[in-house]
């Protein structure tokens, strides 16, 4: 039985905690805050629940990640619906919406862009053909980079015969294709196409690695989920099976300090409680972990980190708010984005999240919650003088957008709360508030990504900073990866 400490309670930490313990492994778990969940976490005020950032259930399809995990468990995963028309998207006075079903989308886009209708439709047959090729190949789930042999050996067992016509595309970027397309003279078609990366790859199709960024689009049509209540029950779902199986799970236990004394890891949370280990799992934004280690082994994480200083990571800001439902504008559906200008930040995107009607474990009757965020560049908050008046402007600003796309909507607003990205640092212990990972560019994706393997021995990572990066899904993977690297487990 190997001794293992897990830092952070956010989905990856808690999948590796189910499956370590599921597995007979003496797991201990230190979350700083007093929810479970992190960035899928949730909040309450007053009789409304609110979830922090994640609200889109995805991998909870047959064959997708989390019911593998949740089978593997013998789990049952929270109850969920299937949304065949996955979100709505308002784009400069249209209003296009995302279906589930291929065939439907792409002969609904064509109609919306005749403009382009043939050159659209190529475009996607390729997109979904890469798509299909590449899911091929990581049913496995291999891990990358490949730090070993044994982890070349899981990549090379993957490949398949169409593996090949992936070369060609390795280090395109999705708008050199869209160009090879020609749609890169539709503006707004690209735009649509940057709402889905922006929110899944943390960057635009100009620079978003084309591999994954294909990945991106057709993920919605694999299954998306909307789950009562919210992703933070995953979370939950997840501590239980742990707790279940042994693992020792405390919340309120913010990790100030580790260190290593000869081959045992000492871990010392800020009320002074030591745990020791023969591993920990960091499940933390790596960028958190150099200032808890010596100046030795922080400056060999911080070599890691170099070659990621040039990259921009996003925050978020979000405003959650309670709306009467009696007074809800028509046309708002559960899930939509609303793009307004021509970037992808500073609320010209906006991703909307509204509670389903009866979904009464986040509202009471009469009542519903509405979440909604647009990324932001963090150097606009880095003075207090700054923080306060932008939080304001960009609140205003979020505000003024909805309104101008569901007329009446202001009149609905029961309480609302502004979430900049301090609360996102204090709440989830996430450097300077940033989310998401990093950007998925062809520098920084697939071959380029960080490993779950750090260069000192028995200290690994997980979580949205390293392979396969953001959301719930790629966490979960990289829960994964840890997991089998420490015990050899295998997901059936």
């Amino acid at each position: 039985m190997k001794e293992i400490i897990i830092v952070g309670g956010g989905v990856s930490g808690l999948t590796a905690a189910a499956l370590l313990s599921k597995k007979g492994e003496a797991v201990t778990l230190l979350e700083g805050s007093r929810e479970w969940g992190g960035c899928a976490g949730k909040f309450q005020r007053g009789k409304h629940l609110f979830p922090v950032g994640a609200t889109l259930g995805m991998g909870l399809e047959e064959e997708g990640i989390h019911q593998r995990i949740f089978n593997y468990l013998q789990v049952d995963p929270p109850e969920s619906h299937l949304l065949d028309e996955v979100m709505y998207v308002h784009l400069h006075g249209r209003k296009l919406v995302f279906h589930r079903d291929r065939d439907k989308h792409v002969a609904r886009l064509k109609n919306q862009f005749p403009g382009c209708a043939s050159d659209l439709e190529r475009f996607y047959a390729l997109v979904y053909k890469i798509a299909s090729r590449i899911r091929q190949l990581m049913d496995p789930l291999p891990a990358l980079p490949p730090k070993t042999p044994g982890e070349w050996a899981i990549l090379v067992k993957s490949l398949q015969p169409g593996t090949l016509a992936l070369l060609p595309y390795i280090n395109r970027t999705m708008g050199g294709v869209l160009t090879s397309f020609g749609l890169h003279r539709h503006g707004d078609f690209q735009r649509f196409i940057d709402g889905q990366l922006i929110d899944s790859m943390q960057t635009t199709s100009e620079e978003c690695s084309f591999l994954l960024g294909c990945l991106a689009l057709d993920m919605y049509h694999q299954g998306a989920f909307y789950v009562d209540g919210g992703l933070y029950r995953m979370a939950e779902e997840l501590a239980k099976s742990a707790e279940m199986s042994g693992a020792l799970l405390k919340r309120g236990r913010k990790v100030e300090k580790i260190s290593k004394e000869q081959d045992r890891w000492q871990v010392e949370d800020h009320r002074g409680n030591r745990y020791e280990g023969s591993h920990i799992i960091f499940a933390a934004p790596i960028e958190a972990l150099p200032p808890l280690l010596d100046e030795e082994s922080g400056n060999t994480i911080k070599r890691v980190l170099n070659r990621k200083r040039n990259l921009t990571s996003w925050g978020t800001m979000t405003v959650y708010f309670v709306l009467d439902e009696a007074k809800i504008p028509d046309g708002m559906t559960l899930f939509q984005q609303i793009c307004t200008g021509n970037g992808m930040s500073e609320g010209e995107h906006l991703f909307l999240s509204l509670s389903k009607r009866g979904d009464h474990l986040r509202s009471p009757s009469g009542f519903r919650t509405l979440t909604v965020s647009t990324h932001t560049d963090l150097s606009r908050w880095e003075t207090k003088e700054k923080y306060d008046a932008y939080k304001q402007e960009l609140h205003e600003k979020m505000l003024s957008v909805i309104e101008g796309t569901f007329s009446g909507f202001s009149k609905s607003i029961v309480d609302q709360y502004p979430g900049a990205p301090r609360a996102w640092e204090r709440f989830t212990g996430r450097p300077d508030g940033m989310v998401g990972g990093y950007p998925q560019t062809t520098e920084n994706a697939l071959f380029h990504s960080i490993s779950h393997r750090t260069p000192l021995d028995g200290l690994w990572v997980c979580g949205d900073s390293v392979f396969p990066g953001a959301g719930t899904i790629g966490v979960s993977v990289s829960a994964y990866h840890v997991c089998r690297s420490i015990t050899g487990l295998k997901l059936p």
